[in-house]
């Protein structure tokens, strides 16, 4: 049982309690008292009006199911459609014309354009490495990819005939982003043989290098003929090192399984070394312990004698959860669970108070800003909400307004219908839009549940529904300034092994006017920086067509008039039953919220909630509307099982999930199937996180 402590009536985990007290708000000078007696007149506020938010959702959707029901049989009538939408209040008026007035925005958001990294908080591993991702190997990525289209490196030490050929890419990538007045970069035969001044885009020196700047973005070519690599240059050169992961978010949400006060604690503090800049791990390494900590700043004399600095580390953005979820951590005086989008408002602001106040080794925000992202936000009423509790916040912590900034996850239809509305809500703090496929398509589902059977996820990926969102999203934030103030990101590249197809894919991210993309890995965030190199987004944005209508938008993924084989039925099923399980397996036992799942085919995906909530709401819709039976599903269930069970069979902690089918894994996901219908929204939350507590206590 959870050792309970009182604070201001509020029933609080004493370790949470005296974490809080001792490493943030006494360094921070802050009354204690005084701050909890506002923490519950902050909860008194803005707890019930969360409930009433999630009522509203249910409202809408018991709505929006009648009129399909009603309607069973019967043509969709798009006109007629949107009109309900438009009097059920589930589509709301456009705002006036409108520009966001964010101030204090830091360069690798506002201005500069380049990859962004999402880690799972409660990896302190991970998270180290994703901070200290700013600068990345080009060579190395390279090297170890099969972004380079040559041979493997040969085992035992290094390939002197693979690293010629990432030379080779690296010199071709010098050339078209950096040209030299003179020549080519392939015929250097050393720093001194290099007119720098003829270079334009040069800035000046490091330790060991030179350093260019294009597009915003910067390398430094190294220099050093000590090195394996640079002892077989002509030139020297031993690297190029690659600014790559401008920003990342540190993540409380999809990609971790943080169900109590144990998990909350452990994500917190490891948000709190990330900001006081004294985050590190060790780790057993080749049979050796190793420690990561946080990388320092880059120094470089420019040609006018002066020294400058560029921050070593990516800028952090914090992921708070949603409106949804409550956490036992924290009680309300009726005993009921602290609504946990609010406990990390206040816990993660007040821990990054002491970056904005001066107290970290390196600083995180140089404008004196907070990033949170805020995630699955049901329309411009539940942003709105978001905006009035940061407003709260940030009277709590005595912040200045609009310290905290917001990044808006747009992922729920309510959000994508009415998007100009929820920008105009957020407008003075607002730092971000993103998509998501994967939730936005769960949404999509769940949304028009009754409405009949939905398409194969494959072919959802072409209906028009997902292009009049992916294009609406960027022309929408463009018309009320994002640019050049804001980011307007892009979804995640799942497949951390596939690096030669994401080099010739995301691009498109680029070429849609997006000037940040998710990538799965540092590795990754090297590569997609050339991207950003060879694609001035700021001038793409320029020319973006105006925002389309709702119609494509609204526009139902059904599966009218397709008849499926059996086989392809077969197919889809397995499909989203092994990855469902594969991921499921993990959560529930583990406590993994994001992996390398491999998939059905066998290909490494990296896969988080949101990737379980497509795969849930399909099956269930296809149950509901008959398309399969419930013994169709538990004989795929069956079958994917040991196919799963195989594909762990490497690691000692998995427990198998055939012969443990009253186990909590497999017990999850029948639930999240069977159940899936009733699911608030099509979330898969409730269910994991009551089976996971249930496996915590065993």
């Amino acid at each position: 049982m959870t050792d309970m402590t009182n604070r201001a009536g509020i029933a609080i985990d004493s370790r949470l309690a005296d974490f809080l007290e001792t490493q943030v708000l006494t360094p921070l000078g802050r009354d204690v008292d005084a701050f909890w007696q506002g923490f519950a007149a902050l909860l008194a506020d803005f707890a019930p009006r969360n409930a009433a938010l999630l009522a509203k959702r249910e409202d809408l959707q018991a709505q929006i199911d009648a009129w399909h029901v009603e309607r069973a049989g019967k043509q969709h009538d798009p006109a007629a459609y949107k009109a309900f939408l438009t009097d059920i209040g589930y589509l709301v008026p456009e705002p006036s014309d409108f520009q966001i007035g964010t101030q204090n925005v830091d360069p690798e958001i506002a201005t500069m354009a380049g990859p962004q990294l999402v880690v799972p908080i409660l990896n302190a591993r991970f998270l180290l490495n994703a901070a200290n991702a700013r600068w990345g190997s080009l060579y190395d990525a390279l090297y170890g990819t099969d972004a380079l289209d040559a041979e493997p490196a040969k085992p035992g030490g290094y390939d002197e005939t693979r690293g010629a050929a990432v030379i080779a890419r690296g010199r071709q990538f010098l050339d078209s982003a950096f040209p030299l007045a003179r020549g080519s970069w392939a015929d250097l035969a050393g720093r001194d043989g290099m007119t720098l001044a003829d270079a334009a885009q040069y800035i000046g020196e490091t330790e060991k290098g030179v350093l260019f700047k294009n597009n915003g973005l910067h390398i430094e070519v190294v220099f050093d003929s000590s090195t394996p690599v640079g002892s077989t240059d002509k030139a020297g050169i031993a690297d190029i090192i690659v600014e790559a992961a401008l920003t990342t978010i540190a993540d409380c949400e999809d990609s971790v399984a943080a169900v109590d006060a144990d998990d909350k604690l452990v994500a917190y503090t490891n948000w709190l070394g990330i900001i006081r800049g004294d985050l590190s791990e060790s780790f057993e390494k080749g049979g050796k312990t190793l420690t990561r900590t946080l990388a320092g700043d880059k120094t470089y004399t420019a040609p006018d004698g002066t020294t400058h600095t560029l921050s070593g580390r990516s800028l952090m953005f914090v992921r708070n959860v949603g409106h949804l979820m409550t956490n036992p951590a924290i009680r309300l005086a009726d005993g009921s669970e602290i609504p946990e989008g609010i406990m990390d408002a206040v816990f993660t602001s007040a821990i990054s108070t002491l970056d904005v106040e001066g107290h970290g080794k390196f600083g995180n925000s140089r404008c004196g800003s907070i990033y949170i992202v805020k995630p699955k936000m049901h329309g411009p009423e539940e942003c709105t909400f978001t905006n009035d509790l940061f407003d709260a916040v940030e009277d709590l912590l005595k912040l200045p307004r609009h310290t905290i900034k917001v990044g808006v996850m747009d992922e729920e239809r309510r959000t994508s219908a009415n998007l100009a509305a929820c920008i105009h809500a957020v407008k003075d703090r607002i730092v971000f839009i993103n998509t998501g496929f994967l939730d936005r398509t769960g949404d999509e589902i769940h949304t028009s549940m009754r409405a009949g059977p939905m398409l194969r996820k494959g072919a959802m990926k072409g209906s028009d529904w997902l292009k009049a969102y992916e294009a609406r999203n960027v022309a929408i934030g463009l018309r009320h300034g994002l640019s050049g103030k804001a980011q307007i990101g892009k979804g995640m590249w799942a497949a951390p092994d596939l690096m030669g197809q994401m080099m010739v894919e995301k691009i498109a991210h680029l070429r849609a006017g997006a000037n940040t993309a998710w990538v799965p890995s540092p590795t990754a965030a090297t590569l997609h920086a050339l991207h950003y190199h060879a694609e001035d987004v700021f001038a793409v944005q320029k020319t973006l067509p105006e925002p389309m209508g709702l119609d494509a938008l609204l526009s139902i993924p059904l599966a009218d008039g397709v008849n499926w084989s059996a086989e392809e039925i077969a197919e889809e099923l397995d499909n989203n039953c092994q990855g469902l399980l594969g991921y499921v397996v993990r959560w529930v036992d583990q406590g993994v919220g994001c992996s390398k799942v491999p998939d059905i085919n066998d290909v490494g995906l990296m896969e988080d909630r949101a990737t379980l909530r497509i795969s849930s709401q399909h099956i269930a819709n296809w149950l509901l509307h008959g398309v399969v039976s419930e013994a169709q599903v538990m004989d795929s269930l069956a079958r994917m099982a040991a196919k799963v069970d195989a594909q762990n069979a490497g690691d000692p902690l998995y427990e198998p999930l055939t012969g443990n089918e009253s186990g909590a894994a497999f017990s999850a996901a029948k639930e999240l199937i069977f159940k899936g219908v009733e699911q608030p929204s099509g979330y898969t939350e409730p269910l994991l996180h009551a089976w996971r507590l249930r496996k915590k206590a065993g």
